[in-house]
């Protein structure tokens, strides 16, 4: 079984049309929204709205760590167009996250299986959502005799994406799931060589709930993304074997693998 997996669209949506060219089945692990491109400042709804300069400010304060300095910028930025309701606020982000949604999902191969990222909206999925198009959160998927579990979305931390979840409903979602011979999730379990994003140096957030799991339970595989660039693309715990699938945005080709 042919299986293309990818996750981190962040706008890719030209590369997308043809990632499951070739493929049984075609898996996306979410954050298909575009906010901030860490590559290219000048793309990306914040450069949308504010430029490329403020843009490039906003990258390099998140960068570094300095979240209350890039959420003063924020703030400010807004202020500089008349905007300082924050419900207002979210009235615009929308209306721009709706515009990419549309695009993102009219590229979305048929069928797939998809899952919600940290940076996704779940709320507007049901609305662009295609034929074909299968959402899981939770859930458990048979594929012939195998049983695919898929879990959704972030956990909470200091850069508030629009989908992040406290971890005892994270770890609920999970024991939800029973045992699973593939477990696909957008973010990994966290393990150093994982989580450690070698060019943004600093390491993101894993999920303890993971590990635990896959320790319990030893699906043969554990998908996911989230880590741009990681220190280490693979390595297993226990005996599941854990990879992530890559930053589609920046590699607009899907992970290839025969389940």
């Amino acid at each position: 079984m042919r299986t293309h997996i990818v996750s981190d669209i962040h706008g890719a949506g030209l590369a997308l049309a043809d990632a499951a060219e070739g493929s049984d089945v075609f898996v996306c692990l979410g954050d298909l929204i575009l906010f901030l491109d860490y590559d290219d400042p000048e793309r990306g709804i914040y450069a949308d709205l504010f430029g490329a300069d403020h843009a490039r400010a906003y990258i390099e304060a998140r960068t570094a760590n300095r979240f209350d300095d890039a959420r003063a910028l924020s703030d400010a930025a807004w202020a500089g167009i008349g905007i300082t309701d924050r419900e207002q606020r979210w009235g615009i982000l929308e209306s721009m996250v709706r515009l990419q949604y549309e695009e993102l999902f009219a590229a979305m191969p048929t069928p797939a299986l998809m899952t919600y990222g940290n940076v996704d909206v779940p709320a507007l999925w049901p609305n662009y959502v295609r034929d074909g198009h299968r959402i899981v959160d939770a859930q458990v998927v048979e594929m012939g005799d195998q049983r695919w579990g898929f879990v959704g979305g972030g956990l909470k931390s200091p850069m508030r994406t629009p989908y992040e979840i406290d971890p005892q409903e994270y770890a609920a979602k999970l024991a939800a799931l029973g045992p699973v011979d593939v477990l696909f999730t957008h973010i990994p379990a966290k393990h150093p060589l994982l989580n450690y994003d070698v060019v943004a140096r600093r390491f993101e957030i894993g999920s303890q709930a993971i590990t635990e799991y896959l320790l319990e339970h030893q699906p043969r595989y554990h998908f996911f993304g989230h880590v741009h660039q990681p220190l280490a693309q693979r390595t297993r715990i226990g005996r599941t074997e854990c990879v992530n699938v890559g930053h589609f945005h920046g590699r607009e080709r899907p992970f290839v693998i025969d389940l």
